[in-house]
This record gives structure tokens, sequence and C-alpha cells, in this order.
């Protein structure tokens, strides 16, 4: 199969020219490329004159969807690694969630993206809090989020078209996709979206079908895909890595791990970007400052009150703005820390 080219892989215009006057001043065999998976110890790089494996030490420079510039070696290694890394090119619409466990630090899902599509089952209890969750996550990257119900040919009408109006209702400004890839009822619209020069990451839980609908896209079984449990409607982490996969009729996507827990690590930003129906009445609060909470002429604690705005929102918003809060300023203690110790280190070397 013939190598893709830079906008195969996901590169616009605009990014097709920079990258080529970059080469153009470099020497002879640099070439730049996109990271489609990161692997202990090295990644690997899709680029218009092929594959190649580029080692890394330690914690990777890179995550999937990065472009890299690398130079080639003579010969590859045992572990077939076969060129040296440069560069990585600033990125643009990164997926950023907090790292899991006690870790107070971002981690880098995916780069240089252009849509988010958030999965959420239909098989399973709608939960409007996770999806906020999601949301925002997918809001703060920069990127456009569309939600795509899927596994709708396991459910009935009504119960599809209850858990669409509950979708909708979650922002006005979202775009809500009924989806199942064993009938095909919104695999089309989908597909309209992953065009070439563009790049698509699916979020979701385990076993939200977001490797079922990479295949449906890709028409064939480009990724493993596994069964949900009958009696939890629980799936298995089929994918266990980030991995980008380039779409033969055009554009790039990038399947991510199903997600057990999700940290926010977000900014404000994104998180208003999910309560436009809370943050559109905050000018009518009669102070600047208002926190919502009990002040007088709060017109958010009106709208609860009149029945027109759930009181669930509110205290969702809240729970992401406080997590967010944390996570910062956990982060800022870590850097302060990490400063400290080497600046001790420093001043012990040069003392030596």
């Amino acid at each position: 199969m013939a190598a893709p080219s830079l906008a195969a892989l996901g590169a616009d215009a605009d990014l097709c020219r920079d990258i080529g006057e970059m080469l153009v001043d470099l020497p002879p065999g640099v070439t730049a490329g996109r990271v489609s998976r990161v692997d202990r110890g090295r990644f690997q790089l899709l680029t218009a004159v092929g594959p190649f494996a580029v080692a890394t030490k330690g914690v990777a420079p890179v995550c999937v969807g990065d472009w890299c510039l690398v130079r080639p070696l003579p010969s590859s290694d045992r572990q077939g690694v076969a060129a040296e890394l440069l560069e990585v090119l600033p990125r643009r619409a990164s997926l950023i969630r907090q790292a899991s466990g006690s870790r107070a630090e971002p981690q880098a899902l995916a780069a240089n993206i252009d849509i988010v599509l958030v999965l959420v089952p239909l098989d399973r209890d709608l939960s409007p809090r996770q999806i906020e969750r999601f949301l925002a996550l997918a809001w703060d990257s920069g990127a456009q989020p569309v939600l795509v119900l899927t596994k709708r040919d396991l459910v009935d009408s009504e119960t599809a078209a209850a858990a669409l109006a509950a979708s909708e209702a979650i922002g006005s400004d979202l775009t809500v996709v009924t989806a199942s890839v064993v009938s095909g009822v919104g695999v089309d619209r989908i597909a309209t979206m992953v065009t070439l020069g563009t790049t698509v990451a699916l979020l979701g839980t385990s076993g939200a079908g977001k490797s079922s609908l990479v295949n449906a896209l890709m028409g064939s079984d480009a990724v493993k895909t596994g069964e949900v449990r009958q009696a939890d409607a629980k799936g298995r982490h089929t994918t266990t890595w980030r991995e980008l996969v380039v779409v033969p009729t055009g554009g790039t996507l990038i399947d991510t791990p199903g997600l057990r827990e999700l940290g926010m690590w977000v900014d404000e930003e994104g998180i208003d970007a999910v309560f436009t129906d809370i943050t559109d009445l905050e000018g009518q609060c009669r102070f600047n400052d208002c926190a919502h909470g009990n002040e007088p002429g709060c017109a958010v604690l009106a709208a609860i009150a009149a029945g027109t705005l759930p009181a669930e929102r509110l205290a969702s918003y809240h729970t992401l703005l406080g997590e967010s809060a944390d996570a910062a300023a956990e982060n800022d203690r870590r850097l302060t820390n990490e400063e400290r110790k080497n600046s001790r280190q420093r001043s012990g070397g040069g003392r030596r």
C-alpha cells in the first residue's frame, strides 16, 4: 500500500505549505510525519515516504496526532528503530485530561484534532453528568464536539427518542447523532465529518462502541473490538492505547482507550461551553461576581425556582469548576516542589 500524503495524514493546506517550507531549509533526508502510536521506548511515525519507528527515552515527548520532523538512520536497530526525532511541531486543539491515579498533572490523549466524537451507548442508563464531563474536555481541546448516541439497534424507538431529547437539552449548540454500526443508521452522517485534511478523535467509556465505529468508517477490521458483559453492560478495554489510523476515503481517526475515570484538566472556558444555559443568565445577575450560591438578585437561582433550569445542572457546573480549580492548584504545588528540588540540586552541585 502506498504511503499516505501529508493531507491524507490530516494536514490542511496551510500545514502542508508550512512543512514544505521547513523541509527546504533542512538537510536532505529529513522528513515530516505524524505520530500514529506511542509504545514504551519508541513511537510509530507515518510519513509520505513510509512508516518509521522512532526511539524515545523516559517519558515520550510526543502523543498520538503530533507532527514531527525526523532524520532516518542508516539502518534500523534490533528494536526496529529507523529514525531519530529532531523536532515536535507546535500542537493545536489538544485533548488533555488529568493523569489517572493521584498525579496532578496533564495527560495528552490526542493532538492536532478537528472534531471530537463523544460516544455514549444507548443500551445503558444515560448519565447527563458524565456527558457534561466528556463535553467539557472536548470543548476545552479547541476542537468541535459531536455527541454520538451509539448502539441504536439495541433499544426501542421510545428509549432512543428520550435519550436524544435529554442529550440535546445539555447544550443548544451541540450536534447529536444517533448511530448503529449494525444497521448503519447515522454512520454515513458521521463519515461526512471525516474528510481529507481533518482529524477526528473518539472519546467515551469502555464498551461505548469506539472501535466498532472506527472499523465501520474504515470499511475493515482496522482495530480490535470486544464483547460487552450482559450483566452490567460494561465493556472491556479492547483499545489499550491511543492509535491514529488513515481512512481510505480521506481523513484520520484517533481511537482512544475507554476512560473509567475522567479527572478534569480544563479551563473555565471549556466548562462554560457546556453550560451555556447558565452562563447566558449570568449577565442578568445583580452582582458581576455572582457565584450563584445564595446571592440576592441571582438570575440563575431565579431560573431554578421558576423551573426553567434544573438544579442538577447548577450542581454539576459547580462540581466541575471546583475539580478544575483543585487540579490547577495541586499542579502549581507540584511544579513549585519540583523547582525547589531542582534548585537544591543545582545549588549542591555548585558547592561541590
